[in-house]
């Protein structure tokens, strides 16, 4: 049997040494971009999404090197979206994970461009990196999917349009 914590542990681990890969250069042009990208993808927390695609992996048989650009590409939308949550016209939050947020950090316009770098980049780590061409296609469009407008977009909209608002359980699981 395997000692559920440490593995989990090691995972995380690992995960954040291959998601720092995966970013460009904090030192290469344009800086402030790239430096609110990492700003904000290394910014910490539980790595639960990695963890979840390893977890499914190892439960598949896969190896753990087959699944890094589906963990990666999960943060890197995950923090996109973060990013654009604590904008002001969002939830126009100040501080992430006990730091300021990327808007705060650095500037709104900048904030927004690194959060649509982080989710542009994560489709193309799927795109280079996954090795079965007709799965890939698969994987992106389903992962997509779950970002637009019948997704995680489309909640958001929802959320915001919902302010101010009671809602009834159908229209709060619509909004999930």
């Amino acid at each position: 049997m395997t000692d559920q914590p440490s593995l989990i542990a090691s995972w995380q681990e690992r995960f954040d040494i291959e998601l720092e890969k995966h970013l460009p250069p904090a030192s290469s042009e344009p800086l402030r971009l790239h430096e609110a990208m990492s700003y904000s993808a290394l910014a910490g927390g539980k790595r639960f999404r990695p963890v979840l695609v390893y977890a499914a992996g190892r439960s598949l048989d896969l190896a753990e090197q087959e699944l890094h650009a589906i963990a990666v590409s999960i943060e890197l939308i995950h923090a996109y979206s973060l990013i654009h949550d604590d904008l002001p016209a969002m939830d126009d939050d100040d501080l992430r994970r006990g730091r300021p947020t990327c808007h705060r950090a650095y500037d709104e316009a900048t904030a927004i461009l690194a959060g649509d770098a982080l989710q542009a980049l994560a489709f193309a780590v799927l795109a280079r990196e996954l090795p079965d061409r007709r799965k890939s296609l698969e994987v992106i469009r389903s992962i997509a999917d779950a970002c637009g407008s019948t997704g995680m977009a489309g909640g958001q909209a929802l959320d915001l349009g919902a302010v101010g608002q009671m809602l009834d359980e159908a229209a709060l699981i619509t909004m999930h």
